[in-house]
């Protein structure tokens, strides 16, 4: 039955966005950590490590992130397991984060000169040494910017859960849709949403780059 689009679908709209927010944090914690193993993998000096490391960036990054969706909400279910779109979504997104922070985090680390590395070793300083006290403190200004960027994208790819029934924000909007009728009201809604999210982010992200001086 079609009615009217009323206050209480903005307020359910708004209410939804804590799903986004709440996935948003999960995936970008769990990537986070599978994102620091990756790029610590990638700077190893033992080649083995760094080609582990590798095939797990080109593997995730060379897939859809729809497809670990379906992957973790479908594809577990033909072994007898059954996976909420709470937990597919987590882990989903927590792959696909760790790829991309990974990858991120290891151009960070590698921006570094190699002379700071060398300078380290001539210290005495050992591989775990060198990145705690020299290059770590400095990759950190440099990946203000992609971390921020990328945890943006984030938020905007977490719409995508809504195909394996996971209710965010998109997906109550496409639920208000099919009550009201009103598509372009009701997108236009959850558009400012997503941007009133977003948007504040970026412009954290670029006080926090001038007050550290990352250009420098």
């Amino acid at each position: 039955m079609i009615r009217e689009l009323s206050y209480i679908d903005v307020l359910y709209l708004i209410a939804a966005t804590r799903w986004t927010l709440a996935l948003t944090a999960i995936a970008f914690m769990g990537g986070g950590i599978v994102g620091l193993a990756i790029a610590l993998l990638r700077v190893s000096s033992l080649p083995p490590l760094r080609w582990l490391g590798a095939i797990y960036v080109h593997a995730v990054q060379g897939t859809p992130l729809l497809a670990w969706l379906f992957v973790f909400f479908f594809g577990l279910s033909i072994f007898g397991f059954t996976v909420s779109p709470w937990l597919a979504a987590a882990a989903a997104y927590s792959i696909y984060a760790g790829a991309f922070l990974g990858e991120i985090w290891r151009g960070c680390l590698q921006a570094i000169p190699r002379t700071q590395w060398e300078a380290g070793a001539s210290l005495g300083l050992g591989f775990t040494q060198q990145l705690r006290y020299i290059i770590v403190p400095q990759a950190l200004r440099l990946a203000i910017p992609p971390t921020v960027g990328f945890l943006v994208q984030l938020i905007k790819n977490t719409s995508l859960a809504a195909v394996i029934g996971f209710i965010e924000l998109t997906r109550e909007g496409q639920l208000t849709t099919a009550t009201t009728f009103r598509p372009f009201t009701v997108y236009l809604i959850v558009a400012a949403i997503y941007f009133a999210l977003c948007f504040p982010l970026t412009q954290w992200s670029r006080r926090l780059e001038r007050r550290l001086h990352v250009a420098r």
